[in-house]
């Protein structure tokens, strides 16, 4: 860090903003579905996926521990997923979380990353178990799509950890 990224006499964002920003940073990964992108491999991540995971690994008391339905649920709306599924999976990933941080009290982000990961590959496998036909030949981009998604968590947790930083709450 360097000295012109500290400023102790910035104004911290208002109260109100601050805790909307964690919301509107998870909605806005999501609205990246619905931007037209060309590819011969349909290999988008879920970065709406990315953002919540991150900042919940990062910024435990960003989020309300409730907060992955309703972010799940405008996940659903944009991304064309069966509605419910990202509600489900989601909140899913967040008690699992939750469960691994009750035996791991200490953690590095090597095992953020590892649990990132996990969660990840979850709600992809458990997304094409509930929006796709069983017969259909798609494990294959689904796995392009996982690995992706998970070298692009770093970068996801770099983005949330400086607005995390930036909004200024304590």
């Amino acid at each position: 860090m360097t000295l012109t990224d500290h400023d102790p006499f910035a104004q911290p964002l208002p109260p109100g903003r601050a805790r909307a920003l964690p919301w509107a940073t998870v909605i806005g990964g999501s609205t990246m579905t619905i931007v037209p992108v060309i590819a011969a491999v349909p290999i988008l991540p879920p970065l709406g996926l990315l953002v919540l995971l991150a900042w919940r690994l990062l910024a435990r008391f960003a989020l309300r521990p409730w907060a992955a339905a309703p972010l799940g649920f405008v996940d659903d709306l944009l991304s064309g997923q069966p509605l419910g599924s990202a509600v489900l999976l989601w909140s899913l990933c967040f008690l699992g979380i939750d469960l691994v941080e009750r035996r791991l009290v200490y953690r590095d982000f090597w095992q953020d990353w590892l649990i990132a990961a996990a969660a990840i590959m979850f709600c992809l496998a458990g997304g094409r178990v509930l929006a796709v036909p069983l017969t259909a030949h798609v494990d294959g981009a689904m796995l392009a799509q996982g690995c992706a998604a998970i070298l692009l968590f770093p970068l996801a947790a770099r983005l949330v950890a400086w607005i995390d930083r930036k909004r200024g709450m304590a």
